[in-house]
C-alpha cells in the first residue's frame, strides 16, 4: 500500500509538515474508534474522557520527536492517530473559549496586530500560539492589566502539557482546524503580551454574561 493511500486523513503529511516546515516536535496520539455505533478511544479505557485526544504512550514525555523518520513510522502504523504537539518547547498556547477567542481575534486583526497561528478545536476551544516559557509572564501581565484576581477562562499551556493539532479528530465532535495556519502572516509567534489584553478583555466580557 502506498503512503498516499494509507494517509487518506492527511495526518502523516501534517505531522511531517510540522517537523520539516515549522521545526516543531510531535508525539503520536490515540485515535477515535467506532464499533457497533459506539465511539471509543484506542487507549482501551471505556471511560476515557478525551477520546482520540491524548498521547498514545504513557511515557510520551520521553518519546517526543522531531525526526521525520519517527513520524513516518508512527503514522504509517497508526494512520488515524491524532497529532500531539507538546507545549513549552517551540511554543506555548493560550487557550480560551471559542466565543471569547473569536472576539479577541477580530480586535487584534482590526488593529493590525499579528495574532500568530490560531487553531479551533471541536469542543469550542481556541488555541493561540505564542512564544514559549510564557506561564510566568502571562500571570504577571494579567495582574498588571487588572485581571490578576479574576477567574478567567484563559489558560496557558506550557512545559509538560500538549495540544491536539489539526487535522486530528477529537472524540465524536469533529476535527481540530486552523483558523490562522502557521504560515505567511501567522508564521511568526507573538509575545504573549501582544495578545493578552484583548484576550483577557474578551474572556472577562464572556464571563460576565
Amino acid at each position: 500500500m502506498s503512503t498516499e493511500s494509507s494517509d487518506r486523513l492527511g495526518l502523516l503529511r501534517a505531522a511531517l509538515g510540522y517537523i520539516e516546515e515549522r521545526h516543531w516536535d510531535v508525539v503520536l496520539g490515540t485515535s477515535v474508534e467506532r464499533e457497533n455505533g459506539v465511539w471509543s478511544c484506542s487507549c482501551g479505557d471505556r471511560r476515557c474522557a478525551a477520546i482520540g485526544a491524548h498521547p498514545a504512550m504513557r511515557d510520551w514525555h520521553k518519546r517526543i520527536s522531531a525526526q521525520p523518520s519517527r513520524a513516518y513510522e508512527w503514522w504509517t502504523e497508526h494512520p488515524q492517530g491524532s497529532i500531539i504537539l507538546p507545549t513549552g518547547r517551540a511554543f506555548d498556547v493560550l487557550e480560551c473559549s471559542e466565543e471569547a477567542g473569536l472576539l479577541a481575534l477580530a480586535r487584534l486583526e482590526r488593529h493590525g496586530a499579528n495574532p500568530g497561528p490560531v487553531a479551533a478545536a471541536p469542543n469550542r476551544r481556541l488555541y493561540f500560539f505564542v512564544l514559549p516559557n510564557s506561564r510566568t509572564k502571562v500571570a504577571t501581565v494579567l495582574a498588571g492589566l487588572g485581571w490578576g484576581r479574576t477567574a478567567l477562562d484563559l489558560a496557558c499551556r506550557s512545559a509538560g502539557d500538549y495540544i491536539v493539532a489539526p487535522p486530528s479528530r477529537m472524540g465524536i465532535r469533529g476535527q481540530v482546524q486552523w483558523v490562522r495556519g502557521p504560515a505567511e502572516a501567522a508564521r511568526w509567534l507573538p509575545d504573549p503580551e501582544e495578545v493578552l489584553a484583548p484576550l483577557a478583555y474578551a474572556c472577562g466580557l464572556h464571563r460576565a454574561r
